[in-house]
């Protein structure tokens, strides 16, 4: 038990000595079988553990305070005045190794109070069952569901609670209280959010041992620290949810390098800082409340990569949709994965468009070099600042190549966009002298690409726009050049497709 709870505090911290990882892998402690089978079937005496549960109706970090609601005492409802016919949020916490209330719990049901101030918001306060060591914590979270879900029974019963009214918001082993609360109820909810849900002990098991899309009418899940270490995540990677939001990828999240979060003030200590991927879910969320006129969006993708080449900005078949509070139910199939940016900061908004350019190249040659392009956007409201135009493998020459770019701010009406090739002209045969390039007809020495026209689509708009060169005899681009490029055209040119004959 004592390595078990070793291996889940090294992965918080993300500090493990070389010669504990090798013990602990030849131990077989790392293999999902062993972890998944350390969640137990079995009930043990639960008696002892009801007490150690609250549904504070009135949420205060001052546990003098708060108003809770007592199963079986139905006094309460009208003590704590509850609204029979408003919608009921019920958050759950999750594992804790302080044994108090950590921050983010206010600032979540203080949102919701203001976007939904006529609603009840039910915490479930099992602090004492998650204040323990990680495995046992774990075990806990199938009672805890079960009361909550008792919970929601007597409310059906003595406040006609509607379950499509009950949206469960779920943080790391929260999340997975919410599925078993979801799954033990008499009748389905109407949704569960979870946010990062927990990773160790969850990961590959059976549908009914963790969060799934079974446990309501639709789940959503955010997962924002999904970064492997030692064979597992503080966040869980499978998707388990109707529809499955990586931001970012669901690994780096912008502002939680440890140079970023060691000069935050709300981080004192190494230890604390690997929190700010984990409960960047909980911010995510908290943002969608509070700034509902900048809902951040995601597209569904197969994979991180795709996203990252640009190709997965679509809408349409329900491809896209808002993330968080805002989200709305999918009617695709379970298990959709999406992908969005974001910024480093609330409001976490950022605008993605598609970048279609073809790169011709006339005299190929091999290469591992490849060529670093930035482009600048011009709007009607603001000018973005250089963007790099990440190229996630190769870039391919008469080809046309796609990538992703996006602003922190809203640019408007993009009207005019300029194309940078970095690098110094003089120089720079010296840093590219294996790049794939064409040799201009005067063969004086400098290799070039042509570009004549740049194509590029709105992710949150949908609109699509051609941009042609502003000077229509300057198309070739090399080494610290630019090209600028002008709307021309509303639209695409979409070839129509040859039919075959049979």
């Amino acid at each position: 038990m004592r390595i078990l709870v070793g291996l889940l505090w090294m992965c918080l911290v993300l500090v493990v000595p070389n010669t504990k990882a090798s013990l602990l892998a030849e131990e077989g402690l790392l293999k999902d079988d062993t972890i998944a089978n350390l969640l137990k079937e079995a009930d043990e005496d639960l008696a002892a553990k009801k007490p150690h549960i609250l549904f504070n109706a009135h949420f205060s970090t001052n546990p003098d305070e708060g108003c809770f609601l007592d199963p079986g005492n139905d006094e309460c409802l009208q003590n704590c005045n509850y609204n029979t016919s408003a919608k009921t949020f019920i958050v759950i916490h999750g594992w804790t190794m302080s044994g108090l209330f950590e921050s983010w719990l206010l600032k979540l049901v203080s949102a919701l109070q203001v976007r939904e101030k006529y609603s009840n918001i039910i915490v479930v306060d099992w602090m004492f069952l998650a204040h323990q060591l990680y495995p046992d914590a774990v075990n806990n979270t199938k009672f805890v569901g079960r009361e909550t879900a008792a919970l929601m029974d007597w409310l059906q019963e003595k406040a006609n609670l509607s379950l499509k009214n009950v949206h469960l918001i779920g943080y790391s082993l929260g999340a997975h209280v919410a599925g078993f609360a979801g799954n033990y109820v008499n009748g389905t909810i109407g949704r569960i959010t979870g946010l990062d849900p927990a990773g160790p002990m969850f990961e590959g098991v059976e549908a009914h041992k963790r969060l799934s899309p079974d446990d309501a009418e639709f789940v959503d899940v955010l997962h924002t620290y999904t970064r492997e270490a030692l064979g597992v995540s503080i966040g869980i990677q499978m998707p388990i949810g109707h529809i499955d939001i990586y931001p970012n990828g669901g690994d780096f999240q912008p502002g939680c390098g440890l140079s970023d979060v060691l000069e935050a003030n709300e981080y004192r200590s190494i230890g604390e800082a690997v929190k700010c991927e984990h409960e960047r879910s909980v911010h995510l969320f908290v943002d969608s409340l509070i700034n509902k006129d900048q809902e951040s969006f995601a597209f569904q993708c197969t994979d991180s990569n795709r996203f990252k080449k640009g190709i997965c900005l679509s809408c349409r078949k329900n491809r896209c949709n808002a993330i968080g509070y805002n989200a709305k139910k999918s009617t695709s199939k379970r298990n959709s994965k999406m992908y969005l940016k974001t910024r480093a900061q609330m409001p976490y908004k950022v605008y993605h468009y598609q970048m279609k350019m073809h790169i011709f190249d006339y005299k190929n040659q091999e290469s591992s070099a490849e060529p670093t392009f930035n482009v600048k956007l011009y709007g009607t409201l603001n000018d973005s600042n250089p963007l790099s135009l990440t190229v996630p493998e190769k870039i391919g020459y008469n080809f046309t190549n796609t990538f992703l770019v996006y602003t922190e701010e809203n640019i408007g009406d993009l009207m005019t966009l300029k194309l940078s090739w970095e690098g110094t002209k003089q120089s720079w045969y010296s840093f590219w002298s294996s790049l794939q390039s064409y040799w201009s007809a005067s063969n004086n020495g400098d290799r070039e690409l042509h570009v004549r026209r740049i194509r590029v689509k709105s992710g949150e708009t949908q609109q699509k726009f051609t941009f042609c060169l502003k000077d229509l005899h300057a198309s070739r681009i090399a080494p610290g050049g630019e090209l600028v490029f002008e709307k021309c055209r509303d639209g695409w040119e979409v070839k129509p497709k040859k039919r075959v004959s049979l």
